[in-house]
């Protein structure tokens, strides 16, 4: 039963049908390189903290949320994300100062939106969850949050891969594979928010 909701929790994070936590974890890390692989782990785990809280408190219901309400969410923090790394792109260069103060923002962001990010989780593995399986909850969650990270972590690397072959073999600038990245990134939240509205 453990290994059936750790490969749930993989492949919902896989899913490019639930494209919207893919999106957000490339407009997350598309920024960095290897070389930067301590800043990153520490946005990854912010995210990682935030969506574990929400997860296990509406699995276990102790807090609730609207479903529909939680699908405007998710593309919105995509959306935000995105577009301050646009925002931040040409600020944050040279100065230490101005790029702690950036890192700091996007760490809170990071945990503050994985906060959204785990109830969306959650109202999928609520769904996922068979009759008469209440008392395995606590191993279910535990499962299907381990193999979220699992996913998470693959999109990471396959992100930091991209990056390396963009930049060092293809040669194109960093700034302008950022712009790029994060452009299309906001087009598919518009998108997706569009398609909300109908």
């Amino acid at each position: 039963m453990f290994n059936l909701y750790l490969k749930l929790g993989f492949e919902h994070l896989l899913d490019l049908a639930a494209y919207d936590h893919l999106l957000f974890v490339i407009a997350l890390t598309v920024v960095y390189q290897l070389a930067e692989w301590k800043k990153l782990l520490i946005l990854v785990t912010a995210f990682t903290i935030g969506h574990s809280i929400t997860l296990a408190l509406a699995v276990l219901d102790i807090i609730q949320f609207p479903a529909n309400i939680i699908e405007w969410l998710i593309p919105i923090t995509i959306l935000l994300t995105a577009a301050y790394n646009l925002w931040t792109l040409s600020a944050t260069d040279g100065d230490s100062a101005t790029q702690k103060t950036d890192l700091n923002i996007k760490y809170f962001a990071a945990l503050f939106f994985g906060l959204i990010h785990g109830m969306g989780f959650s109202n999928f593995l609520k769904s996922a969850l068979m009759p008469g399986e209440e008392q395995q909850i606590v191993w279910q969650l535990l499962a299907f949050n381990l193999g979220i990270e699992m996913g998470q972590l693959v999109i990471v690397g396959i992100v930091i891969l991209v990056n390396f072959l963009v930049l060092n073999l293809l040669g194109m600038n960093k700034r302008n594979w950022i712009k790029i990245v994060n452009t299309l990134v906001m087009v598919f939240c518009i998108w997706i928010i569009g398609g909300l509205l109908e």
